[in-house]
Formats: C-alpha cells, sequence, structure tokens
C-alpha cells in the first residue's frame, strides 16, 4: 500500500447505559483496535479546565509533527514517483539530466531523513518537482508520440 493511503473504518456505537465504543478496523490488512469509553461524570470545572489547557499547550506541537510527517510522506512519493520515470524512460534523459535529477533525489533524500524541518523538506520536495519538470513533458511528448504513430489526422 502507497504511504498515507490507509483505508480505515471507524465505528461509534452508544448502548443504553450511554457507554460509548469505538472500534477501527485498517481495510487493507484487516488490522482492528477497539476502546470503550465510559462516561466521566464528577469531573470538577477546574479539572476540565486543566484538560483544555493542556490540550491548548500541545496543539503547536502537534501540528509540527503533522507537516514534518506530511512533508516526509510527500517526499516519499516524488521520490517513488521518479524513480519510477527514470527506470521507465530514463532513456530519455542525456547523461547530465540524469546526473542532476539524481543529485536533487539525493539532496530530497538527505533532508527528508535527517531534517525535522518541515519546510526544509518541503523545498527540497519543490526543486526536485521543479528539476523534472523538463523530463516530464518529454515523456508525455514521448507517449503521446507513440500513440499517434501511424495515424491520419482525419482518423481522429
Amino acid at each position: 500500500m502507497a504511504a498515507g493511503a490507509a483505508r480505515i473504518r471507524v465505528t461509534f456505537t452508544v448502548d443504553a447505559d450511554g457507554l460509548l465504543s469505538v472500534s477501527a478496523k485498517e481495510q487493507g490488512s484487516g488490522v482492528e483496535a477497539r476502546i470503550d469509553v465510559k462516561p466521566s461524570y464528577g469531573l470538577s470545572d477546574e479539572q476540565i479546565a486543566k484538560m483544555l489547557q493542556d490540550s491548548f499547550s500541545t496543539a503547536g506541537q502537534d501540528m509540527r509533527a503533522r507537516a514534518l510527517a506530511q512533508a516526509r510522506v510527500d517526499a516519499d512519493r516524488m521520490l517513488i514517483a521518479t524513480h519510477s520515470a527514470m527506470d521507465a524512460d530514463g532513456d530519455l534523459l542525456s547523461a547530465d539530466e540524469r546526473e542532476n535529477i539524481a543529485a536533487l533525489m539525493n539532496q530530497l533524500r538527505g533532508v527528508a531523513a535527517g531534517s525535522e524541518d518541515a519546510a526544509a523538506i518541503e523545498a527540497a520536495t519543490q526543486a526536485l518537482a521543479g528539476g523534472t519538470e523538463a523530463f516530464a513533458a518529454e515523456r508525455m511528448n514521448h507517449s503521446i508520440q507513440q500513440a499517434l504513430s501511424g495515424r491520419n489526422v482525419e482518423s481522429l
């Protein structure tokens, strides 16, 4: 399964006693987790306020962690797509173009593996995307040329 492509079914059930049951099942692997949430009566206003403050205090950290994870997933997708394209149509590139793309891929791998900065990973991903634009256009032109080879304009 490709990174970021998990399919999860989440089921919420509330019984007559107010007991909430939540189950989540990953559709591809069949792995399932379940938790029962019991009502917690008797929380004081101070306890509720503290819980809210704790959640707000970690919100920034949670957002940074999510951005970092998303940047790494995007980087991995770009690396996989570029590698696949080069395997399929690398012969369309000159030696210099191949070296340039390989250098951009190595740079992205290094940044994605060693950096905790989502912006740096995104910048390296965009650099690779920019460095492969001409290759993508050449692949498209080549595919169109192959598809139309030997065909008459009137037949289209």
